[in-house]
């Protein structure tokens, strides 16, 4: 009977446990310890660029503390792009602000120069103003257009907050995403590249800005001998022992990103132009995805009026998860009525997208079960 192939389930290393028993054994079983002091020195050494990293609880709180330190204030606009998961714009709204979702180009899926740039020239004519900062998202483990992006985010001077919470292991031009931006967000989630259960890190540049955000992230508490608080904080240091199984996952991060990039070429080989079907690939040389999760495109005309959704539901009576692509933001309700600049790409991408299971713990024979139960649907 075949067992149930997940979308992306988290894969230990083996190690990860003798970094959770030494804290229990130490009893730092606490928000702050030796094995976060020692997961963030693995991260920095893993991203290289001088970055200087802050383990906390999520991606998503990343992201806050990136748009707290940008001096992110209520009524401010921040662009975000549209195709993502929610956890990109939802803390624009936690500080008050007013998010601006931008389209999608074809290449890589993510954030279109050509309409960033009208969105920043428009909200200026409009409000006077131009956007407080930019939300670039490496989609599923695409990196973006990070020259054409930063250089347009330079000619206005409008700060990049990079969602890289996909994305851990890509590399633009030989650089690791991530390390673009003023800031960037990793996430280490159940299903993401490396997982600490749950939890994100914040990228910064400076050891200032790492200290300011440690300061954030433990309640904004000021140097005094008693509480004292002069701004709002958080509660977000990751855990010691989460920490723990980061640095156990870290030992074998290298091999989880080539598993993925092999499960990826193995999807490419027998379903890519396959009557209707193409998986996403590389625009160039120029960027090396983890391909995080591989993504295929179905042109429902050529496979017999199946559609994404349709191969969706007949994996599932295959018992394989598969998953829709994320609903871009602008056509969510909860963002109804926030500006939105494009020619609907974003919405066509969603249309015809399928995520494909990809977990580094998947077998070869798994994938082409997956690939032959395709195959057949579609062939019907």
């Amino acid at each position: 009977m075949q067992k149930r192939i997940w979308l992306s389930l988290a894969q230990m290393g083996g190690g990860e446990q003798k970094y959770i028993q030494e804290a229990f054994d130490t009893n730092w079983v606490v928000p702050l310890g030796p094995n976060v002091n020692g997961f963030e020195k693995d991260l920095e050494c893993f991203l290289g660029s001088n970055s200087h990293v802050v383990a906390l609880s999520a991606g998503t709180a990343a992201i806050h503390l990136g748009l707290v330190q940008l001096g992110i204030k209520a009524g401010d606009e921040v662009i975000c792009q549209s195709l993502t998961f929610a956890a990109s714009a939802n803390p624009i709204k936690y500080l008050g602000a007013n998010p601006i979702f931008v389209d999608s180009e074809e290449e890589t899926w993510n954030i279109s120069p050509e309409w960033l740039e009208k969105a920043i020239i428009d909200r200026k004519a409009v409000t006077g103003q131009y956007p407080k900062a930019i939300i670039p998202v490496h989609l599923y483990g695409m990196p973006a257009k990070m020259d054409e992006i930063c250089a347009i985010a330079a000619k206005y001077n409008i700060p990049v907050m990079e969602d890289a919470a996909e994305a851990m292991g890509s590399t633009y031009k030989g650089r690791r995403c991530g390390t673009f931006g003023e800031f960037g967000a990793l996430s280490f989630n159940g299903n993401k590249m490396i997982t600490t259960s749950g939890g994100g890190a914040l990228i910064c540049h400076t050891e200032e800005e790492a200290k300011r955000t440690m300061f954030f992230a433990t309640q904004a508490r000021e140097n005094r001998p008693y509480y004292y608080h002069e701004h709002i904080g958080y509660n977000y240091r990751m855990s010691n022992i989460c920490a723990g199984i980061g640095r156990g996952q870290m030992e074998v991060v290298d091999e989880h990103i080539a598993r993925r990039r092999a499960i990826h070429s193995l999807y490419t080989e027998h379903l890519n132009g396959y009557k209707g079907i193409s998986v996403k690939q590389n625009p160039s040389e120029e960027y090396d995805s983890n391909f995080w999760l591989t993504c295929i495109e179905v042109d429902s005309a050529q496979c017999n009026g199946k559609s994404a959704d349709d191969i969706r539901l007949y994996l599932e009576t295959q018992d394989v998860e598969s998953r829709l692509l994320w609903r871009p933001m602008h056509m969510q309700p909860i963002f109804e009525g926030c500006p939105y600049y494009g020619d609907n790409v974003s919405e066509k991408i969603f249309e015809r997208g399928l995520c494909l299971p990809s977990g580094s713990s998947l077998t070869d024979e798994q994938i082409m079960y997956v690939i032959n139960s395709i195959k057949q649907y579609i062939s019907e």
